[in-house]
């Protein structure tokens, strides 16, 4: 037999009724579950006199969850710890996470106990998991069924999930709004999107002294014929960003979400009736993910446009040929970047 003593202690077997040495040991079990043939650890006691292994009650709730887990873990599904972890990182109670998904009051009992949940409600919980901004939304939803206090504390808590990870879901949205692009290199100058190198182009312009006044709708600019440039020069862009032809001149697809992304050195400026988004990096930078050639791209591109005002810049680029040749708000493909004026 496969067994492992997890500890010994002196007690009244219940096996052999006397009163010796009685371990606690950890048996490899084999069993048939929903027709599908599961292994698991389960622990039992051990009677060396009688050679006997007997489980308790408490071993007994302990091993059928465990052999439910394994069933779980081989069908992709979370385990009753898993379940029980989602509410400790977000503070919630058994049943006020029920009241939050709209499910009945012991469901989630239930499933960190006893029963399997299904497909549905696995996903829905793994969404929760990594999710803080739908949690918020939903506790939004039921925030008169809760007690003030109780809100706040769970609302602080999803704030903070959702604050330190709030890079990650801004890059996922991006990337996934981006999906729809993969396949055509005119759209995306053969270059797969990466968004380490877009917040470093955009950091290398924002700390150069010879690019004046650089606010939003130069910055698009700036990033759209560093891209063009690369293509033209070397068959390739740079970032992989797709840019669309809007009426001020050439904008990356998702760009509100992009000056939001970590690291870029995004101020907002109050302009009276308007905001204006002005970007400047004091500091020393390093551009970890920007290679010499790219960097000497970036640097043609700032000694020919950088001392231009948001109006030259504009006016420049609605004389490219990539501009006249694309209808508005269509995209614009870099077999156009041969014309490039710069």
């Amino acid at each position: 037999m496969d067994m492992r003593i997890l500890k010994s202690e002196k007690k009244l077997c219940v096996s052999c009724m006397e009163e010796h040495e009685v371990k606690t040991v950890l048996v490899k079990e084999k069993n048939s579950f929903k027709n599908k043939k599961i292994e698991y650890d389960a622990v039992y006691t051990y009677c060396d006199i009688s050679d006997e292994l007997y489980a308790d009650e408490i071993q007994m709730q302990e091993n059928d969850i465990k052999l439910k887990n394994s069933y779980r873990r081989s069908e992709g599904l979370l385990t009753s710890e898993d379940i029980i972890n989602i509410r400790r990182k977000y503070g919630i109670t058994q049943s006020d996470l029920c009241t939050l998904l709209g499910w009945g009051a012991k469901t989630i009992t239930r499933y960190e106990s006893h029963q399997i949940q299904d497909k549905a409600h696995d996903t829905i919980l793994k969404k929760i998991d990594r999710d803080p901004e739908w949690f918020i939304s939903l506790l939004n939803e039921v925030k008169d069924d809760l007690p003030e206090s109780v809100y706040r504390k769970y609302l602080e808590n999803a704030t903070i999930l959702y604050e330190e990870n709030r890079d990650s879901y801004l890059r996922k949205a991006i990337e996934a709004n981006y999906a729809r692009f993969q396949g055509n290199a005119l759209f995306h100058g053969n270059t797969e999107l990466s968004l380490d190198k877009v917040v470093d182009v955009i950091r290398y312009f924002s700390a150069s002294h010879k690019i004046i006044s650089l606010y939003k709708v130069k910055l698009m600019k700036l990033l759209w014929y560093a891209d063009a440039l690369s293509y033209k020069k070397r068959g390739f862009a740079i970032t992989g960003l797709v840019y669309l032809a809007l009426p001020m001149g050439a904008v990356p697809v998702g760009h509100n979400s992009i000056i939001n992304l970590k690291d870029v050195p995004c101020e907002e400026v109050d302009m009276g009736e308007t905001n204006a988004y002005h970007f400047s990096l004091k500091e020393a930078a390093k551009f970890l993910f920007l290679s010499d050639d790219d960097k000497k791209i970036l640097d043609i591109v700032i000694k020919k446009l950088g001392k231009m005002t948001k109006n030259e810049i504009v006016e420049f680029m609605h004389n490219e040929q990539a501009y006249l040749k694309t209808p508005s708000r269509d995209v614009i493909q870099f077999k156009y970047t041969k014309s490039l004026q710069i």
